[in-house]
């Protein structure tokens, strides 16, 4: 389920000073300019759902505009299954891209960093900073790898809990996200309802139906039976399941359009002006779509990450335990 696009705004620049003594550099009018992530250890363990638990870990995170007096006014913004913490502004002046969500994150935008303190996280499991299958096992002193215990949305609610309790946010002005992301906001509206005035899911559900459970599984597959995935140990072979991760991202792609979308987008069009009748060229449109994304994933994503994010969206039914009335799963929200 991809997220939203906010629409394109004005591309006015302003000068913004990227640190003391340095040139300044232009940036969009509307963006939050050059932003700094910062890492929060916690040492205290974290019970999972699966049963075992973190005994420490880190969660990278960045934050944009001011807490006011009151701290009444932060904005949590929970990523889907391939984001990360970097939401909006730049890393660098070099940066060609600013973070996922910059469209709608900044000055004078819908979620307004003149007005709100956003806070945006990689989730624990992740693989942009956040304590997850490639870090260090304290225990092994090699990376988790497919050792990493499987987390589930209600746990990543209660590391952002955690988190916030860190910042000295006693309640978010709204949790929002999209996919994923949106489940998280559900799922806080569950386990803090006191914490939360306001929840924006977006592009989301409650649950997954049996058939978005069975692309996911195929997803899977295509990564555990690529043979450079040695059961979750690659990192320390010096390879990655290149192949897995590309088809695990292609059969991704099929499911976030529409069939009428994708008709919409590329219809039956070829690549070239006609067909070469063999197996192993890219004909169509669609076609080269889908390999252009499973090629870029397959070089910025981890393979145990995969199996870890799209098990936290088949596992993740907050009404199963009330009977599956999601008026009384909500009823407190």
């Amino acid at each position: 389920m991809p997220y939203c696009r906010c629409p394109p705004r004005s591309l006015d620049l302003r000068l913004i000073q990227a640190r003391a003594g340095s040139m300044p550099t232009v940036f969009p009018h509307d963006s939050v300019g050059l932003v700094t992530p910062q890492t929060a250890h916690f040492s205290e363990p974290l019970a999972l759902a699966c049963g075992r638990s973190l005994p420490a870990y880190d969660l990278i995170y960045e934050t944009y505009g001011q807490l006011n007096a009151a701290r009444s006014n932060a904005v949590l913004i929970c990523h889907a299954l391939s984001g990360h913490h970097h939401a909006a502004g730049f890393h660098s002046a070099d940066d060609r891209k600013p973070g996922w969500w910059d469209s709608c994150i900044g000055p004078g935008k819908p979620i307004d960093t003149d007005k709100f303190f956003v806070v945006s996280l990689n989730n624990l499991g992740g693989c942009n900073g956040s304590t997850g299958p490639s870090s260090i096992d304290p225990d092994s002193g090699k990376p988790f790898g497919a050792n990493f215990p499987v987390v589930t949305v209600e746990d990543w609610v209660n590391s952002q809990a955690r988190l916030a309790d860190v910042l000295n946010i006693d309640t978010w002005a709204a949790v929002i996200g999209g996919s994923l992301g949106g489940m998280q906001a559900l799922q806080w509206t569950i386990s803090y309802p006191d914490r939360v005035r306001h929840c924006l899911a977006i592009a989301s559900a409650p649950k997954l139906s049996a058939q978005n459970i069975a692309f996911n599984e195929v997803a899977r597959q295509a990564i555990l039976t690529d043979p450079e995935f040695h059961g979750g140990s690659f990192q320390e072979r010096g390879v990655i399941p290149k192949r897995g991760l590309m088809l695990a991202r292609m059969v991704g792609h099929i499911t976030y359009l529409s069939d009428d979308s994708m008709g919409e987008k590329f219809g039956r069009g070829l690549k070239s002006e006609k067909l070469n009748y063999d197996f192993h060229s890219v004909e169509f449109q669609v076609e080269s779509y889908l390999r252009y994304q499973g090629e870029e994933f397959s070089g910025r994503f981890d393979a145990n990450t995969y199996l870890l994010m799209t098990k936290a969206l088949d596992y993740f039914d907050p009404a199963a335990n009330f009977n599956d009335d999601l008026a009384k799963t909500f009823a407190n929200a």
